[in-house]
């Protein structure tokens, strides 16, 4: 083998992988599959996840879990599992996330229309989703001493986003402050825990199917590298955050959004 395989070795570790049967989870679980992982998939759709695991299944060695990580005895339930069968949780990646609900930039803005019921929906999932996840996984790598946890933040959790809802901004701001203070936390189990925050994808995030052509172009004028980015493009950052790589980074953010950051958004003025 040699030294930057070495470097990035994740074989024969275990991995759980939290909406990984779609979008940037796909993304993730595959490249620890192709690197020699066992990967447990966590999904809420059951006929998705196993669509999915066929083409997974031919990477490496992986599995399925049916799972819905709002609910946090399922979540420790599925962690304990993995451990019960393969010994360790080495790796896990609190991604389940979805988006609902109108961002600021409509012409009627968002604020004062507000839907509760998209809203506790989006905080449930994509907060309290990350919380229950890193705590099932924490439980076990602090008994071996080790391990990697990689939640899904957003770049709109570091900035205000005139393209994304209220509430997918709080719980992905919210995602960013508890990663680093767990990754404080967990330090002295040798713990790393880091966050990826994406900019603009090309995934079914809100469950609608593809993005229409006009939102794309829309995303695209405001990345300075010019078009949204690939779930294939991510999968280098996430391999890094999990192997021996990355083994002095923890409590991280790290945007990865063709540098969308770097230029502020804006909204349309007021008729």
């Amino acid at each position: 083998m040699s030294a930057v395989e070495d470097l990035f070795d994740v074989r024969d570790q275990v991995a759980l992988v939290t909406g990984g049967a779609s979008g940037l989870g796909y993304a993730f679980a595959s490249i620890l599959a192709d690197c020699g992982a066992t990967v447990i998939v966590a999904d809420w759709n059951g006929e998705r996840l196993e669509k999915e695991l066929r083409g997974l299944s031919s990477r490496g060695r992986v599995a399925g879990y049916p799972l819905d990580v709002t609910d946090a005895p399922a979540v420790h339930a599925c962690a304990d599992s993995i451990v019960a069968e393969y010994k360790s949780i080495d790796i896990a990646f609190a991604n389940a996330g979805v988006a609902r609900g109108s961002p600021p930039l409509a012409p009627e803005g968002w604020l004062d229309d507000m839907s509760m019921t998209d809203y506790r929906a989006l905080i449930d999932v994509n907060l309290h989703g990350v919380v229950y996840t890193v705590q099932a996984a924490a439980k076990h790598m602090k008994q071996q001493r080790s391990g990697s946890i990689i939640t899904t933040a957003s770049t709109a959790g570091l900035r205000n986003d005139p393209f994304t809802p209220y509430s997918y901004a709080i719980a992905k701001a919210g995602v960013v402050n508890f990663t680093k203070q767990a990754a404080h936390d967990l330090a002295r189990w040798n713990v790393r825990v880091n966050a990826i925050a994406p900019g603009p994808f090309k995934t079914n995030l809100g469950g609608g199917g593809p993005m229409p052509p006009e939102a794309e172009a829309r995303w695209n004028s405001v990345i300075p590298l010019g078009r949204m980015g690939d779930p294939s493009e991510i999968r280098g950052l996430a391999l890094l955050l999990a192997s021996p790589a990355g083994s002095f980074m923890t409590g991280g953010v790290y945007p990865i959004d063709g540098g969308a950051l770097l230029q502020g958004p804006s909204l349309p003025p007021v008729d």
